[in-house]
């Protein structure tokens, strides 16, 4: 294949996965107000969801109130029926992702794309929780689907076709909640595919993937995309576990039955068959040679899905179950559809729960249900799930981007959970980065059709320096453990998508910067000329180190030897003429941060200025080998924030 005309490159195939009302208001976006109204809810801009497909018939789906789609619009509709309309104004399937049809099997398709731009669809519901009008976030965007997922896994291939044909079809927003690790960018389908996106001025958003807490577990870490990681918003559908000995411990579940009784049930936990290292996780059969007739059962996360679990207790003739949190998950619950009473945990109520069982011969519970709670403080709160930096593929570049909500949201479903047939009008509540990777993609298409003129680098600036650091309880924002969370957790922090309506600053970035930006990551000229399609020579390109990149974070890696680091931004005034920025700086613990000049006055729109940044190590180094601090540019109307990792190798 390399001596055929037109070989650009091969690579192995391999397969991704896929990583979904209230979060809106928690977002700060209101009805007929505010920067919902202000960017017309996205109206003629057009987000492309690379997923599971589409159930079509799904009111969120309804094109009422739709102006036509704009006449660059080039795609097609290839279902078998005519299902498309002025919102979903595209659908296409691609060879590995099933049955010959852009028709969702999964849920997860529909359920991202509804998140991204639904319709308003008033009385959704979750078994009569959370109930309210659901829509997207940018509800007028138009919805383009591409097919390239069968069951849980998409074809790599199947998936940057997707993306060229979406190009092609004239996309302003890509959204894809799928990714896989990877060590570098030049085989990274996503990666590429998003590189030329990029060139045409598409905005690319990308779920960060859901094994956290680890570190280095985040996919898509393209400087190109942005990288969304998964945070709570301050609802709850709670299910509060009560002892014997009248201890309370609250959870979650979406399934809330009325008919549950309060009186007090046997209550038993297969951890302590010693025969058995899976019961205690409910397995299929692990429950065989233990008597949960009629009995609250005690299952502990892990093996097999949440709901599974369930329908193993159902199946033994358990009356109700407590699903107990790993120690790594910790506080982070989850609110599922589950086929019996269920209350969802955190891992320290769960160990007290533990304790009691094995402190009575006779333990006993119940649950009572006590349905949609609004208001947390601790809210937004790092999902445990969700995956953590540093960036594997390049270091010099912060990862994730950024969070927003993916913990027990609603959105639109393929199927009824009650009978799992088709009807119109069917609402899910699941979670994961494939939940807030949607929620950004409709942001960027909200700031798309605000800023017409701003490129996806413009964009992502946008989001990033304005995100919010602090929780409603005005602390910083924590992570599953309730501790203050790591940059490597949060990124620049949780969307604030009216401030990013409003930035002040934007730090740009053209594609001659990636391309310097490729050649200093050392890759050879045949490897930067995959994302180019065209042959390049790093040796005639002046090739920059990662931090050298103008992105709006700083990610500095220090070495037992190293000496100072100086890196130069660029900057674009996007606020008013006249304003004069002043620097503050909170210097992590290990580094002194200097910058050079420490004021900027802007004497017109769109004028560009630029400043240096100096990173020095101090001789006395923490004990903690990651370390965060950040920087920001204060005018008397904006505050533009880059946050700052420190990593030190003791060696």
């Amino acid at each position: 294949m390399e001596k055929r005309e037109g070989f650009v490159s091969a690579r192995p195939e391999r397969q991704l996965d896929l990583y979904t009302t209230h979060s809106l208001n928690f977002l700060g976006l209101h009805q007929n107000m505010g920067f919902w109204n202000d960017s017309n809810y996205g109206k003629g801009v057009i987000i492309g969801v690379i997923d599971t497909g589409i159930f079509p018939d799904h009111p969120s789906f309804s094109d009422d109130g739709m102006p036509p789609p704009p006449a660059k619009w080039k795609g097609k509709c290839e279902f078998n029926v005519t299902k498309c309309n002025k919102k979903l104004i595209g659908a296409r399937y691609f060879l590995s992702s099933g049955n010959g049809s852009p028709w969702d099997e999964n849920g997860h398709g529909t359920h991202t794309a509804s998140t991204a731009a639904g319709n308003f669809v008033p009385g959704a519901n979750i078994f009569g929780n959370a109930n309210g009008t659901a829509a997207g976030v940018a509800p007028l965007a138009h919805v383009a689907i591409y097919k390239v997922c069968s069951g849980i896994t998409c074809s790599e291939s199947d998936t940057l076709a997707a993306m060229d044909m979406a190009i092609e079809d004239g996309v302003d927003v890509l959204s894809l909640s799928l990714g896989r690790l990877t060590n570098n960018f030049y085989s990274d389908n996503i990666a590429l595919g998003a590189f030329s996106a990029m060139e045409k001025g598409i905005f690319v958003s990308c779920a960060a993937g859901n094994s956290g807490p680890s570190s280095f577990s985040t996919a898509n870490e393209a400087p190109w995309i942005l990288t969304v990681g998964a945070s709570t918003i301050d609802r709850k559908i709670k299910a509060t576990a009560v002892l014997g000995n009248s201890e309370e411990f609250d959870g979650e579940s979406a399934f809330q039955p009325s008919d549950f009784p309060p009186t007090l049930l046997p209550l038993a936990y297969p951890g302590s068959n010693a025969s058995d290292s899976d019961a205690k996780y409910c397995t299929p059969t692990s429950l065989n040679n233990t008597n949960v007739m009629g009995k609250i059962v005690l299952c502990e996360v892990g093996k097999t899905t949440r709901v599974d679990k369930g329908k193993v207790v159902k199946a033994a003739g358990g009356a109700a179950m407590i699903l107990m949190n790993t120690e790594t998950l910790a506080n982070t619950t989850l609110a599922e559809a589950h086929v019996l009473p269920v209350t969802h945990v955190t891992y320290a109520d769960g160990i007290k729960i533990i304790e009691y069982i094995n402190s009575t011969l006779i333990p006993t519970a119940t649950i009572v249900f006590k349905g949609t709670i609004i208001g947390d403080d601790r809210a937004p709160v790092v999902a445990g799930f969700s995956s953590r930096g540093p960036n594997y593929a390049s270091p010099g570049i912060l990862k994730p981007d950024i969070i927003g909500p993916g913990v027990n949201i609603l959105a639109a479903w393929h199927v009824s959970l009650e009978n799992n047939t088709n009807t119109n009008s069917n609402f899910n509540m699941i979670s994961g980065t494939s939940m807030s990777c949607p929620h950004l993609s409709g942001v960027a298409a909200l700031l798309k059709s605000s800023h017409l003129d701003w490129s996806p680098a413009a964009i992502k600036s946008a989001i990033m320096t304005t995100a919010d650091v602090l929780n409603l309880g005005l602390s910083s924002i924590e992570d599953q453990t309730y501790l203050p969370a790591s940059v490597f957790a949060t990124g620049a922090g949780h969307v604030n998508p009216s401030k990013a309506n409003d930035p002040g600053l934007i730090y740009d970035i053209e594609q001659a910067d990636y391309i310097a930006y490729l050649c200093g990551l050392n890759y050879t000229d045949r490897q930067v000329g995959i994302f180019l399609q065209r042959k390049v020579k790093c040796s005639a390109i002046t090739s920059i180190l990662e931090g050298q990149l103008n992105y709006p974070s700083f990610s500095i890696q220090v070495r037992s030897n190293s000496t100072a680091q100086t890196y130069s931004r660029n900057v674009t005034n996007v606020g008013q003429a006249n304003s004069t920025y002043s620097v503050e700086i909170d210097s992590p613990p290990g580094v002194d941060v200097k910058v050079e000049p420490t004021t900027l006055a802007f004497s017109e729109v769109n004028q560009k200025l630029s400043y240096q940044v100096t990173f020095t190590p101090l001789a006395t180094r923490p004990s903690t080998s990651s370390n965060q601090g950040s920087l920001r540019w204060i005018s008397e109307k904006h505050i533009v924030r880059s946050p700052i990792a420190v990593r030190f190798s003791f060696f």
